[in-house]
């Protein structure tokens, strides 16, 4: 659900996200909500757990389609092993970003690999999704894994921020992307004070760990802030905090979501039903699996 906020905070609603679980596993999904569909080119954010899995137990995402978008996988804890119909088998750790553009059509599946099964374990992320720009709706798919030497990591006064995409504390990351955006990790310690970087015209702050204040008003763990165009935002954290800076340009126009699938025209969506009912997206090495479409 949306909360509205008072004038004068700078925030323009507080987002709560709705609980899903996903076979045992559960997900706190801020974006899209009823009132707010996408902040910049992010069009959807799930929290994924913390969930600690018992010994022979883990995360089973079989393989599904995607277009018009790019998946950004970024955990806190654990592990997660990624395939897709490119032949990429990666994994993805804690602090590194998975950056993976469906463009005209990918299949992907998010496994625990076998060791980390045998032996149980905690994960703790978020998955979001960027819409593309009309005019790379139909790229080609691609891949693209950085680790955490690649990205850059700025140390402030009682603040660690990552700089995940684009820029931010006068850092940037190598991550490729095809509007103005940003995604940063700010690990706040206790006491500390910071200005929310105003370079892009939307933002919004996930809290993952807090609470934090702005303007004298508190916000607790698992909500998402949605600032005000332009409004010069201090956060601070009495007892420490961690939290996701997300947004960039507005996207050119809307976009339609339908399960899996993020496109600026119905019809196409339409037709990428056609595509994975009869088996246009190709394969996944490795897992033979897959989830049928919805009905």
């Amino acid at each position: 659900m949306t909360i509205a906020t008072e004038t004068g905070t700078g925030l323009e609603s507080v987002i709560i996200p709705r609980l899903h679980d996903l076979g045992g596993f559960e997900v706190r999904r801020a974006l899209p909500s009823a009132e707010r569909r996408m902040i910049g080119s992010f069009v959807f954010l799930d929290q994924m757990g913390p969930a600690r899995f018992p010994p022979g137990r883990g995360i089973d995402v079989r393989p599904h389609p995607h277009i018009g978008l790019a998946t950004v996988t970024y955990l806190f804890a654990g592990e997660i092993f990624h395939r897709d119909t490119l032949g990429s088998a990666q994994a993805i750790r804690a602090g590194e970003i998975n950056w993976m553009t469906a463009g005209r059509g990918i299949a992907h599946s998010e496994r625990t690999d076998a060791p980390i099964r045998a032996a149980g374990g905690l994960v703790s992320g978020l998955q979001t999704w960027v819409g593309l720009p009309r005019t790379h709706e139909e790229t080609e798919p691609s891949f693209a894994h950085h680790g955490t030497g690649s990205l850059p990591v700025v140390e402030g006064d009682r603040m660690t921020a990552r700089i995940l995409i684009g820029s931010a504390f006068g850092a940037k990351s190598p991550v490729k992307t095809f509007s103005e955006m940003i995604y940063a990790d700010m690990a706040l310690k206790s006491g500390a004070q910071i200005q929310v970087p105003g370079d892009v015209e939307e933002r919004g702050l996930y809290i993952v760990e807090g609470p934090i204040e702005i303007g004298g008003a508190s916000y607790a763990p698992s909500q998402l802030l949605v600032l005000k165009p332009g409004a010069e935002i201090i956060v601070a954290a009495p007892g420490g905090a961690r939290v996701m800076l997300l947004g960039g340009e507005p996207l050119d126009g809307p976009r339609h979501l339908w399960w899996n699938f993020v496109s600026s025209s119905k019809e196409r969506i339409e037709a990428a039903k056609r595509d994975w009912k009869e088996g246009r997206f190709g394969k996944v090495p490795g897992d033979d699996e897959f989830i049928p479409l919805p009905e």
